[in-house]
């Protein structure tokens, strides 16, 4: 089994066990109790917003393309790349989405250093997205500031480091200067460095977050969707800024997926700040999670598969290009 695979296979495992000690945890009595009142048109369309905030960061997706000067790419393809990097979602901080950088490599040869800065980009903005979540709801919450500032602070350095050319320039010469794989890598590095300042740039933030505040708000609201399937009494501002800390917190811990992380936090907040019952807590956040985190692999291995259907001879089941491995 390759790498891609295992690493698949053991955030799956990993998903699991989380999802098994929440309920030990809660209890299954009470789950079963809350799941049985759920009404499940909720889940239909906390399942249609999640889908919508993967239209919305598509829109991002375009733009740095065109911005990079990527404009061969036809519009059903590039969506089905774009949608491709999901099926990374389960990794830290979903920096395997640089994946569908691999993908565009494949099928339209447009180097994959090239674009791979976009994933950084897209990071950025959701993290500046998120904290703007975050900071409209943390005057109700003193715990949300702190994570306003951690990420502000996180977003910050990554920004200085863009703008603030010294730096990566002498990490390039120092690979340029090398033997061997690192020397070869360096011309490669300079490539990505000089993508990414056109793509995350200060000029080039304001559109990409305001459609990333867009997109994790629709998230934020179908876990408020969810919660009125319960009957849970939690206002849309209040259901988004516990979601909201919940992704920031499981991107800036580096687990897959924020695996353990985003889960534990959505539940405390809903139980403790919230005075959500405890079992319609749980059961809220797993299906929050089953219809962002694991809908969203679905679909990157849905569109995956269509990739390989209609690029048969770059994408076959066993090249070795579209593997993180290769």
């Amino acid at each position: 089994m390759n790498r891609f695979l295992r690493r698949i296979l053991g955030a799956m495992l990993l998903g699991v066990a989380v999802y098994g000690g929440f309920v030990v945890y809660t209890g299954l009595n009470r789950i079963q109790e809350s799941l049985a009142r759920f009404e499940w048109s909720a889940f239909a369309l906390a399942l249609a917003l999640a889908s919508s905030n993967y239209f919305i960061r598509f829109a991002k997706w375009q733009y740095y393309l065109s911005r990079l000067g990527v404009r061969n790419v036809a519009w059903l393809d590039s969506l089905l790349i774009f949608l491709s990097g999901f099926v990374l979602t389960i990794t830290p901080g979903k920096v395997g989405e640089v994946f569908k950088s691999a993908v565009l490599a494949r099928t339209h040869d447009v180097p994959a250093e090239r674009t791979a800065p976009i994933v950084v980009a897209e990071r950025l903005t959701d993290a500046i997205g998120v904290i703007a979540l975050i900071v409209v709801g943390s005057g109700a919450f003193a715990g949300g500031t702190i994570w306003a500032v951690a990420g502000s602070l996180a977003v910050a350095l990554g920004v200085a480091f863009i703008v603030w050319e010294r730096p990566g320039l002498a990490v390039v010469g120092w690979l340029e200067r090398r033997h061997g794989t690192l020397g070869r890598l360096g011309p490669k590095v300079r490539i990505a460095l000089g993508s990414l300042r056109v793509v995350a740039g200060p000029a080039a933030l304001v559109w990409p977050t305001l459609l990333s505040v867009a997109a994790w708000a629709c998230e934020g609201i179908a876990l408020w969707v969810l919660l009125r399937g319960f009957g849970a009494p939690v206002a849309p501002g209040v259901a988004v800024f516990f979601y909201s800390t919940a992704t920031l917190a499981g991107a800036l811990i580096p687990v897959p997926g924020g695996l353990g992380v985003a889960e534990a936090m959505i539940q405390q907040q809903l139980v403790e700040l919230g005075h959500v019952p405890a079992g319609d807590a749980t059961a809220a956040m797993l299906l929050v999670r089953f219809a962002t985190l694991w809908w969203a692999v679905l679909v990157g291995f849905l569109a995956l598969a269509a990739l390989r259907v209609r690029f048969p001879e770059r994408l076959g089941a066993g090249e070795e290009g579209v593997r993180l491995d290769a």
